[in-house]
């Protein structure tokens, strides 16, 4: 049995370079349209996700105001927010959406969040969401060619 997971990752970064060698965009970090193509499944996750990378986003460059945060210590600063807001959001507890590990909103992956808001800071929001939204869709449609459908639902 193929493991999806390995297999999109794999298909996303092949995308990714194809899409920054085409067009000179990034998607958001190698690794995330793997993920988000492979999420596709669950809009509201991906949504999620992407309402994290933003206020990731709108956080560290809060933080950078009183803050000197530049370099490295930016990208570690990011990804750290990103992940403790996707860990916040899986604790919410909400009615309407169950994720496995009880009540709360799903956030594909522990670092896409700030993956997406390192992209937002370099390349702006639209470009970014533009490019990685069709190239996860790409991804996805990779998947289902080399998988069918029935194993992705």
């Amino acid at each position: 049995m193929i493991e999806l997971l390995p297999l999109s990752i794999g298909v996303g970064l092949a995308v990714s370079l194809l899409f920054s060698e085409l067009f000179g965009l990034a998607v958001g970090g190698m690794v995330v349209p793997g993920y988000i193509g492979l999420a596709l499944t669950s809009p509201v996750d991906v949504l999620v996700t992407l309402a994290a990378g933003l206020a990731t986003y709108g956080l560290v460059r809060l933080l950078s105001m009183v803050m000197i945060v530049y370099g490295k210590r930016r990208t570690a600063l990011t990804i750290l927010v990103g992940y403790l807001i996707g860990a916040y959001l899986h604790m919410v507890p909400l009615s309407f959406t169950e994720t496995p590990e009880g009540n709360g909103l799903g956030v594909v992956g522990f670092i896409i969040p700030g993956l997406i808001a390192l992209w937002i800071d370099r390349q702006g929001v639209i470009e970014t969401f533009s490019s990685l939204a069709t190239a996860a869709v790409v991804v996805r449609l990779v998947l289902i060619l080399f998988i069918g459908g029935e194993l992705l639902s």
